[in-house]
């Protein structure tokens, strides 16, 4: 009998005991009347719809895809697969599918042939590069590439082109794990592991509803709960999800902050763990600095302070420490009930510190995941299209600036580093302004998923900007675009993915792209030679063809560094069951944790960034930093709670928090074309709790309109087991499957365009809202 993986997600348990290892389940998904024995081949590939990485054969009958089955072996999932992985694959063969590029002829977007569609955005390059210089152009990228594609368009936009305006939708979802990595261990890379989760005696999770983000990681951790000598949980989240139940059941604590006061919820935390005596006193003194200021900071932050502040009993409060501070074996996620809030670097940074005063870092069940929300997030910053240097180089390092320029055989010079590099809202902030007057988007929808969406319209819409939009599909985005571009994806091309937890897998192509669709690698190498970009040789740039040798240029660049990947090679990991970097000729099986050695890549000469204020976001430059920090030791970040930008009031009472769902991905370009996918989450919602329906007049299944200062949401009411003065919104929705519907059904018509000053993550959960009654349309 066949699971219903839609009404029971996360599958049949497989419990095991503490130190045990993770048993196998391999799940296994095929098209309607075919078989195991009908596949012809199965291929080997990892997933493009979440971060968890989890690894997969896809199965290929009669030239197409027909369906997938987990790969018993792998680290990551030992077999499992998630809903999205277990049907989006069916987006590939939608018939909607983009397969010839388009071109804006009269107002209309038209079929047009490759050279016609280059030659534009060639012409618009030159011209632009002619009137303004590089800085005229922005390129907009995603988190759904492989390693390969960010590499090249890194090159080609950095080496290539000497533009800073490169960045990556990233941004929205992984800007923070990022930057609070780099602010509290001197680089990014996760400190820990998904085995982590085999070992640990207490597992907090902050702001990461797991079970619907990373379900298979969510198996994993219910399995555990069901064995021998389980984990106890942490939840911190305003929604009683599965997660904070399980946390209550495992005699663990929820915590359901208001929105916006995560940071002194974290301070309270430390205050508690320095006030019971559960720092580890001789680690801190070796291998850390700043403590005498966290002290100080922290001190500030009483219980009842905190408590008060952020609307949780003192009691749970103090519950939440004594299980993080009586831990034997620690391991804390973050994600995005953090990182998309306004103070979103400092809190996740005070997580980072919670493990650093505790000593709990680099051994088995002891580490942090500074979690990512897109497939290949991390690829984007390894490979620098997050508009940082690749290779986890400082761009403020004239030395790094000089060994990035060698490798790709170009003049220092030409690589921009004269400042900060641009992050996606200041690239459309520079559009509107008319100062970037061509933006090339690649593999994302900002139309839907940037804040602000009538603001996004009008920077998008303006005659002056010419865009440039390469995806699988007509979206909300590409009907602002001068030229469309059709994209081959996963499946259909061949390409280096990196997850969550460091591992990284070769997915391979199984099947040809529909119709004249292209690999973006494909694209960018293309675009790359028709402007006849060349190194200080005279010789083409990039100088690698396909992504193989794009791999060994990348491998061979990382060396040395923290993430250093000169052990990896397309050979080697074709067939391998997922290798965690670093890769060298030292640790040629990979390296499941770091930092076991109390030694961070923190040193002045080494580091990825100098420090940053965490309230201003201004650097420190390399001087005060080698100054404060001449050891590169791990630096414990102290920091005051600044109130929210935009609280609720009168007029609007509810704090507004968006975010994502168990069986749709982004802006449902691949999960809205899968119809088991869509058929379990077809429309919008809006969630609050029993007592604020009530004041707004309204019960469960009524048509509500959810309004902020800058729009309106109308959809459905579900009234569920909320925090009392929050209201939450699905972020997925947008239009291009709901005509006529009139900018009333994407979450980002509501919310405000700011950001965190550290990471310049947008702070999709500090919008105040008002709710009622739909009015008749």
């Amino acid at each position: 009998m066949t699971t219903d993986r839609i009404a029971h997600p996360w599958g049949a348990r497989t419990p095991y005991g503490k130190g045990a290892p993770w048993p196998v389940r391999v799940d296994l998904q095929l098209a309607e009347g075919v078989a195991e024995a009908d596949v012809e081949r199965w291929v080997p590939a990892a997933s493009l719809l979440h971060s968890n990485g989890d690894a997969m054969d896809v199965a290929v009958r009669e030239g197409r895809i027909v369906g997938v089955r987990g790969r018993a072996g792998d680290r990551v999932n030992r077999g499992r697969l998630g809903p999205k992985d277990l049907y989006g694959w069916q987006a590939n063969a939608s018939p909607d599918r983009l397969t010839r590029p388009l071109v804006r002829e009269g107002g209309e977007l038209v079929e047009t042939d490759w050279d016609t569609a280059m030659d534009r955005i060639v012409a618009r390059t030159r011209a632009v590069l002619a009137d303004d210089g590089p800085e005229g152009l922005g390129f907009y990228t995603t988190g759904q590439l492989f390693a390969e594609e960010y590499w090249t368009l890194a090159a080609v936009v950095q080496g290539g082109l000497g533009s800073a305006n490169l960045d990556g939708n990233t941004r929205l979802c992984t800007a923070t794990a990022a930057e609070a990595l780099k602010e509290s261990f001197g680089s990014d890379g996760q400190p820990g592991c998904y085995a982590d989760v085999d070992h640990a005696d207490v597992i907090a999770l902050f702001g990461h509803n797991v079970a619907a983000t990373q379900p298979v990681l969510w198996c994993r951790v219910l399995d555990r709960l069901g064995g021998d000598d389980p984990p106890r949980l942490l939840c911190v989240d305003p929604r009683t999800t599965e997660v904070a139940r399980a946390a209550r059941d495992s005699g663990g604590v929820h915590l359901a902050p208001r929105p916006g006061t995560n940071l002194p919820l974290m301070n309270g935390l430390l205050h508690l763990l320095l006030e019971n005596g559960h720092a580890d006193e001789a680690y801190v003194g070796a291998h850390t600095v700043g403590f005498a200021d966290l002290a100080a900071v922290v001190a500030d932050y009483p219980p009842a302070t905190v408590a008060e502040l952020c609307g949780i009993d003192e009691g749970d409060l103090r519950a939440a420490a004594a299980l993080l501070g009586g831990a034997d074996r620690l391991l804390s996620t973050v994600l995005q009930g953090f990182y998309q809030s306004h103070q979103a670097t400092a809190a996740a940074c005070a997580v980072n510190t919670l493990h650093l005063l505790r000593g709990m870092l680099g051994r088995p069940g002891c580490g942090v995941l500074q979690m990512n929300g897109q497939p290949t997030a991390e690829n984007t910053r390894e490979c620098g299209a997050n508009g940082d240097l690749a290779g986890f180089r400082n761009w403020a390092n004239p030395a790094h600036v000089e060994e990035l320029a060698g490798i790709w055989n170009v003049d220092p010079d030409k690589i921009p580093h004269e400042g900060p590099p641009t992050h996606a809202m200041e690239l459309f902030a520079q559009a509107e302004q008319g100062a970037i007057r061509m933006l090339w988007i690649s593999g994302t929808n900002p139309a839907v998923s940037l804040p602000e969406l009538a603001r996004v319209r009008r920077v998008l819409a303006q005659d002056d900007l010419f865009v440039v939009v390469q995806d699988l599909f007509r979206t909300e985005t590409t009907e602002f675009a001068d030229v469309v571009l059709p994209a081959a994806t996963w499946g259909e091309k061949t390409g280096v993915l990196t997850n969550a937890d460091r591992t990284v897998h070769l997915a391979e192509k199984a099947v040809d792209p529909p119709g004249e669709a292209r690999p973006d690698l494909d694209i960018f190498l293309d675009f790359a030679r028709r402007m006849d970009l060349r190194d200080r040789d005279g010789q083409a740039f990039p100088p690698w063809h396909d992504a193989e040798s794009a791999f060994a240029a990348w491998a061979a660049s990382t060396a040395g560094r923290p993430l250093d990947q000169t052990g990896l090679s397309h050979e080697k990991l074709r067939g391998a069951d997922g290798i965690q970097w670093p890769c060298t000729a030292d640790a040629p099986d990979g390296t499941p944790r770091l930092y076991g050695d109390g030694r961070f890549p923190a040193h002045p000469d080494h580091c990825e960034n100098f420090p940053k204020d965490l309230v201003t976001g201004e650097p420190s430059d390399a001087d005060a930093y080698r100054a404060r920090n001449p050891e590169g030791r791990a630096l414990l970040r102290a920091v005051r709670h600044v109130p929210l930008p935009e609280p609720p009031d009168d007029d609007y009472p509810l704090a507004l928090i968006t975010g994502r769902t168990l069986v749709h991905f982004h802006t449902r370009t691949k999960t809205g074309r899968a119809p088991e996918l869509q058929e379990a989450a077809p429309e919008v919602w809006i969630e609050c709790s029993a007592a604020d329906a009530a004041r707004a007049g309204l019960a469960e299944g009524d048509l509500a309109e959810l309004r902020t200062r800058r729009g309106r949401v109308r959809a459905r009411l579900r009234i569920v087991d909320l925090r009392e003065g929050v209201v939450f919104l699905p972020f997925h929705y947008g239009y291009w499957d709901a005509p006529g519907r009139d900018h009333d059904r994407a979450a980002n018509e509501l919310t405000l365009t700011t950001w965190d000053p550290a990471s310049k993550q947008p702070a999709f959960k500090t919008g105040a809202a008002a709710l009622g009654p739909a009015a008749p349309a």
